[in-house]
């Protein structure tokens, strides 16, 4: 059975799916089941440049940062996108990137949130939750 904001992929043709409505039949795609992706939460191996990080901004606002060290974008290596995710899970907001972009999405309001997770092209899933 699926559950609600989880996400799978296809490994031979690469659509990404995120779950809206949770059922209890297997996703399929190019006549193969998906992937579950499970996120990854730590990042020593790539130099913590894939983990969200929740940030305070100069004029009082949030903010999650992709990386510690922000990701670089490229058009060979970049996120694809980030998304913070209230604890309810009745709410989730998806900001989308091009390789021309920072990997910066601003928050309107981080009370709430359960976590935010950045899809990287090549190294996949990344996830963190905010601090306090």
């Amino acid at each position: 059975m699926t559950e609600r904001l989880e996400l799978y992929k296809c490994n031979i043709c690469g659509n990404l799916v995120e779950v809206i409505l949770p059922g209890v039949g297997e996703l399929v795609c190019c006549g193969e089941p998906m992937e579950y992706l499970e996120a990854k939460k730590s990042d020593s191996e790539y130099g913590e440049k894939h983990v969200p990080v929740f940030s305070a901004t100069d004029n009082q606002g949030e903010e999650v940062r992709v990386g510690s060290t922000l990701h670089p974008m490229t058009e060979e290596h970049y996120i694809q996108f980030v998304e913070t995710i209230a604890k309810d899970r009745r709410r989730s907001e998806l900001e989308y990137f091009y390789p021309s972009d920072e990997p910066i999405m601003m928050i309107k309001d981080k009370l709430g949130l359960e976590k935010a997770r950045a899809f990287c092209n090549l190294h996949g899933l990344w996830e963190s939750e905010p601090e306090g």
